[in-house]
């Protein structure tokens, strides 16, 4: 099971689920990430966290820990 945290710099994703529950999930669909959306990875901060990623032509920065609850292809 992939996850956003796991993509590598410049790839390319499809995103298959969203993992969470409650407000976590929502604040996460509310951003544009859905299942069926294509998201690509900028760049990553040196420790790693924020990741910085395009979705629906819109730069976005999310935390690992947000990262991590969406699994992609």
């Amino acid at each position: 099971m992939k996850t956003l945290k796991t993509a590598n710099t410049g790839e390319s994703v499809t995103v298959i689920k969203l993992e969470g529950e409650g407000a976590t999930k929502r604040r996460i669909m509310d951003m544009g990430i859905t299942k069926g959306s294509t998201v690509v990875v900028r760049k990553v901060a040196p420790l790693g966290d924020p990741i910085e990623i395009t979705v629906r032509g819109y730069e976005l920065s999310l935390r690992k820990a947000d990262a991590e609850k969406i699994i992609v292809e």
